[in-house]
């Protein structure tokens, strides 16, 4: 709702929880948006929310008792878990990588506790995978043993500590690997997973005692997106809301990331750039107070702009009247700026020390774009600022996004398939081999 008048108290507030050691008081998803938390003590968070479910867990655990059988086969078996197999963002990311996923090596399996009705994308999924199980039903132990009678080798959690997330099925341990990957961003704590997959940016090595998990590198950004997400039909300016002239900042992620430190930069921004507006998505509970705060910074309301809801096609139509976007922090963009660079806008970030907070920096790496990643709050100012009052250097960054968008890795769906299949065979070597759990990395093709 973007009310913000306690909002200076919250760090210490949640801090103060941590150091309660009561389990249960944080939830790990809602501490990812506020500021100068550190990547440890977000792990903290993890394992204080999950200890209690852990230790109830047990003897189920125990009484399951689950054998595995790890002679060698001709197929890897991989499992994906998760309540996202619809037109949600999770499987817009991830769908060309399962599609071109090697069958000859891997057999891929669907496990879905979702309620998710009939769609374009449900039909794309259930044909994408070799099984598609629905567990909806089904409790934690009752799922535990469908994944294990599947004979999954490696089962893949896309929701950590998101929506509707069921890691007590995880905490269950019913395949010999276990791995976190792509639905929350960070740990999920001791006795859950063996690896996280990442990417060297997003985690640097020396970040590891912050993760229970084994860091999984890919060689370059460890968000999948394919080539074939279709860009809709750009709209004129007045369509969407737009003015005819000026330069359009924009941030399409979610209000609950938006904090009053990068918020007081955006109306900066927008006062050192005449005629520009910040173009923001719906969001009806904050709206009135966004503009309320735009107004105290001596920032006409008029000068933000909502979008509304729309389908992915027509969002990314309409993002290509966007200048330039502009990431929160510390919770950043994620599937959103993806979304904006494969439209061809280019992105701000400002990268800081968690893993919430880096991934806009990992795709700019990806796409060659390194100079569009600052590490504080004066050089994101900055660099904004330049390429909005500067348009030979603006345009001359958009030339090279357009350029990068198809001969860069971010967007190489048979590259990242195949890195991601080096990490997944590697995993089950080093578990059939009785090898201890360490970080390990794939290849650049």
């Amino acid at each position: 709702m973007c009310e913000w008048d306690d909002f200076s108290r919250s760090t210490a507030q949640m801090r103060a929880l941590l150091d309660s050691d009561q389990p249960g008081q944080v939830a790990p998803f809602l501490l990812l948006s506020v500021p100068d938390i550190s990547a440890r003590e977000h792990r903290i968070c993890s394992e204080l929310w999950t200890r209690d479910r852990l230790a109830a867990s047990l003897p189920d655990r125990v009484r399951l008792d689950f054998q595995f059988d790890l002679a060698a086969r001709g197929k890897i078996r991989v499992g994906y878990l998760s309540n996202d197999f619809h037109e949600h963002a999770t499987s817009r990311l991830l769908i060309e990588t399962i599609e071109a996923h090697d069958r000859d090596r891997f057999e891929l399996h669907a496990f879905s506790f979702g309620s998710e009705g009939a769609s374009a994308m449900r039909e794309r999924l259930d044909h994408a995978f070799d099984a598609f199980h629905d567990v909806s039903t089904l409790c934690d132990s009752e799922t535990a043993q469908a994944i294990h009678r599947a004979g999954i080798g490696i089962l893949v959690d896309l929701k950590g500590f998101t929506r509707g997330a069921r890691t007590g099925v995880m905490m269950l341990r019913p395949a010999p690997v276990q791995v976190n990957f792509l639905g929350y961003p960070g740990t999920l704590g001791e006795g859950i997973c063996d690896y996280i997959i990442t990417d060297p940016f997003v985690t640097p090595l020396a970040t590891a005692p912050a993760y229970s998990e084994a860091f999984a590198y890919m060689p370059h950004s460890y968000q999948p997106h394919g080539r074939n997400s279709v860009i809709g039909r750009r709209p004129t300016l007045g369509e969407v809301g737009l003015p005819e002239t000026g330069f359009v900042f924009c941030c399409f992620n979610q209000a609950y990331k938006i904090t009053p430190p990068i918020f007081d930069l955006w109306c900066h921004l927008l006062q050192a750039t005449p005629g520009s507006v910040l173009w923001l998505l719906s969001a009806e509970m904050a709206e009135g107070n966004l503009r309320g705060e735009a107004l105290r910074r001596g920032v006409s309301p008029q000068r933000l702009v909502f979008a509304p809801d729309v389908s992915q096609s027509e969002h990314l139509g309409r993002l290509q009247l966007a200048d330039l976007v502009l990431d929160t922090a510390p919770y950043g963009a994620h599937t959103t700026a993806s979304d904006a660079l494969w439209a061809g806008v280019p992105i701000v970030t400002f990268a800081g020390e968690t893993f919430a907070s880096r991934v806009a920096g990992s795709l700019l790496h990806a796409v060659g774009l390194p100079e569009l990643v600052t590490t504080s709050r004066q050089d994101y100012l900055d660099v904004a600022l330049t390429l909005a009052n500067e348009p030979d250097l603006f345009e001359a960054c958009k030339d090279r996004l357009r350029r990068n968008r198809l001969t860069t890795p971010l967007f190489d769906v048979a590259a990242y398939t195949l890195a991601l299949e080096q990490l997944y065979a590697t995993m089950w070597e080093r578990r059939r081999d009785g090898t201890a759990i360490e970080p390990i990395w794939a290849s650049a093709s």
